[in-house]
């Protein structure tokens, strides 16, 4: 199995071969592109917790400990926080997906491996999870939403060319329509699962007996 990221937004490396300049109070102040990175840990794991509201950049920076004039140093809006919740999303994700085309085994196989390889993503990022399925961006910006339906779309045509390929290998006649149909619902799986990973208060695991599911909707 192609391993997931185990470190989200890893620190940048530091061209500051000095010690960090101590901030009034005697904090260090963070090097440059730290807090950024802060930030968007902070949001992440704030919507980590199943019962929380809509997250406002007053919370956001109470947690951090720092004013929202801060906040906006490092991002213009609240929308661009998320978009950098959604870029983290895309990146590690199709980062892993062309792992798994262009690794061994048929095109089945590699569609079985995205799906699981996405649940399991979820799995591990629960706060993403909210983001993936919409339900911390009600209310935000409109072209957030229509991000993440885009990256649904990018996954369903990833599926789709995966089982075409494997259609195609056997020989069917069929090949386009069967991977279309496949992919379609492949997808409506992946979102049917977190959704109700993120309803559930993250209790009903998205990889739940995924496995087998994939065997069923594969052969």
């Amino acid at each position: 199995m192609t391993p997931l990221p185990a470190n989200p937004f890893p620190a940048p490396a530091s061209t500051d071969d000095g010690a960090q300049a101590a901030a009034p109070g005697g904090r260090k102040r963070p090097r440059p592109g730290e807090r950024r990175i802060q930030i968007l840990q902070t949001l992440a794991s704030m919507l980590e917790q199943p019962d929380a509201d809509r997250i406002t950049t007053a919370a956001l920076a109470a947690r951090l400990e720092v004013s929202e004039a801060a906040l906006y140093r490092h991002f213009a809006s609240k929308a661009q926080m998320f978009e950098g919740l959604i870029e983290f999303i895309e990146s590690s994700l199709f980062t892993l997906f062309n792992q798994i085309t262009q690794g061994s085994g048929d095109g089945r196989d590699h569609a079985r491996r995205i799906v699981l390889v996405l649940l399991q993503f979820a799995e591990r990022n629960p706060g993403m999870t909210r983001v993936m399925v919409g339900d911390a961006l009600i209310l935000e910006h409109e072209r957030l939403s229509a991000r993440m339906v885009q990256l649904f779309d990018r996954v369903e045509s990833q599926l789709k060319q995966c089982l075409r390929e494997a259609g195609d290998a056997a020989g069917s006649t069929t090949a386009t329509v069967d991977a279309q149909v496949r992919a379609s619902a492949l997808t409506a799986l992946v979102l049917g699962r977190l959704q109700r990973f993120a309803r559930s208060g993250f209790k009903r695991s998205p990889t739940e007996h995924a496995e087998a599911t994939l065997a069923l909707m594969t052969s």
